[in-house]
């Protein structure tokens, strides 16, 4: 069984920065596809940036060319570098994993979910 496990968030002020961990992934000679998400209070769940075991990428248009993901498949670590952050981007964030194709911003895609770390931005 998966256990992911995510770190790094905390108190930034706007258009500071911040980065993500995420540790527990253990498929690396299959394909599969890693992602990062985000829940608001009183908000849905979104798709903020995700990975594919083949390095692509897919983006939310809300934080594209402000975050940045990117996997070491030696240390088995997803991350999510955080820049120029909004009072926008504050939520619990989330990191999933799943075998298969194609980087995906859905979350009912994903069958392994990190417990999340908070990130709260003040202007």
């Amino acid at each position: 069984q998966v256990h992911l496990v995510e770190s790094g968030g905390g108190s930034v002020l706007a258009g500071g920065s911040l980065s993500l961990s995420c540790a527990g992934w253990v498929y690396t000679s299959t394909s599969y596809y890693m992602g990062w998400f985000r829940q608001a209070p009183g908000k849905e769940r979104e798709g903020v940036a995700s990975i594919d075991s083949d390095g692509r990428t897919k983006y939310a248009d809300s934080v594209k060319g402000r975050f940045s993901i990117s996997q070491d498949s030696a240390t088995k670590t997803l991350y999510l570098q955080m820049n120029s952050l909004k009072p926008e981007d504050t939520a619990m964030y989330y990191c999933a994993g799943d075998r298969g194709w194609s980087p995906s911003l859905r979350g009912v895609d994903y069958n392994n979910w990190g417990q999340g770390t908070q990130v709260t931005v003040s202007s």
